[in-house]
């Protein structure tokens, strides 16, 4: 059996900031953006590998979810709670400089941690927590 990460899903509570967060910031491709009811599922992927990419999707696009669990879901991903994202790079210094310059929420500088690794953490503009390592 072969499986591979083709995609990963992430809500997004706002369209043109998911996009100007995940373009401009990230540097990631826009590969799609699909509207339908006033919402939009928005695919982006890092450039150079066009087999995985992150569907940002609306908070409202599940009509089994009550209002009561959108609010919880909503104060859940202000806190970076909800949903998560690890990332890596080879320059995460050039990474942090550049989420910086662009106004990204940076919840925590590149650090060495004690478990044998150096990463640095951001949220996306919807509270998503993104952990961005160090890599070879």
């Amino acid at each position: 059996m072969n499986l591979t990460i083709h995609q990963t899903m992430l809500p997004h509570t706002g369209h043109e900031d998911a996009i100007a967060f995940y373009r401009d910031s990230l540097g990631f491709e826009v590969r799609g953006d699909v509207g339908y009811n006033g919402m939009h599922w928005i695919t982006v992927g890092p450039a150079g590998q066009p087999d995985v990419s992150i569907v940002l999707y609306p908070l409202g696009a599940d009509p089994g979810v009550t209002e009561e669990e959108e609010r919880v879901i909503e104060a859940m991903m202000a806190k970076g709670t909800y949903a998560s994202l690890n990332l890596a790079s080879t320059d995460l210094g050039a990474v942090f400089e550049r989420l910086a310059q662009t106004g990204a929420e940076i919840v925590q500088e590149p650090t060495d941690q004690p478990y044998g690794i150096r990463d640095g953490a951001v949220r996306d503009p919807a509270g998503n927590l993104l952990r961005i390592q160090q890599v070879s």
